[in-house]
């Protein structure tokens, strides 16, 4: 059963390229979008936890603690921009045929997108929560917290940075 569909998944076509490079195109395209998003929506809500206890004890925080909100939605708008780019270089063009070696270039910047902006959702979500609830405490604090979510949100940029680096490269 399994090498079934393994053998249909690496089906040839008798005039052109590997049916299964337009899989992994698409695969590609999938995972930086669905891991990206699932990064960038527990970014939103872990940090959204934080904003609402800050907010509770002081509200004149709100703006201010609404920082690793705005970044963590950043890190979706990453796998949309790689999601993007990568299904629109999916053609079925003769002259410029998309190659088993695009498809694979395309898995792989969408699996260095979509991990990466799922690390760098995680760490602005808990980051996030944990730092505007002290930043109610100890408002010195906000300047760090600021500093460790830019270094977490670089994670996912470094990831598109790659992503971008392998499609072009495919």
């Amino acid at each position: 059963m399994f090498s079934s569909l393994l053998s249909l998944l690496f089906l040839v076509a008798v005039d052109g390229p590997s049916v299964s490079c337009y899989f992994f195109g698409f695969a590609g395209a999938t995972i930086a979008m669905v891991f990206a998003t699932v990064g960038s929506a527990y970014g939103t809500a872990k940090s959204g936890i934080g904003v609402s206890s800050a907010g509770i004890r002081s509200p004149s925080i709100i703006v201010k603690a609404l920082v690793p909100v705005i970044m963590a939605g950043m890190v979706g708008i990453y796998g949309l921009i790689i999601s993007v780019f990568l299904t629109t270089n999916i053609r079925l063009n003769e002259s410029l045929p998309y190659t088993t070696f695009k498809g694979f270039s395309s898995l792989a910047a969408g699996i260095s997108v979509g991990f990466s902006g799922l690390a760098a959702g995680l760490c602005i979500g808990i980051v996030g929560d944990y730092g505007v609830r002290q930043v109610v405490r100890e408002d010195r604090l906000f300047v760090g917290m600021i500093l460790i979510l830019v270094f977490a949100e670089a994670l996912g940029l470094y990831g598109l940075i790659v992503g971008l680096i392998l499609a072009v490269a495919g």
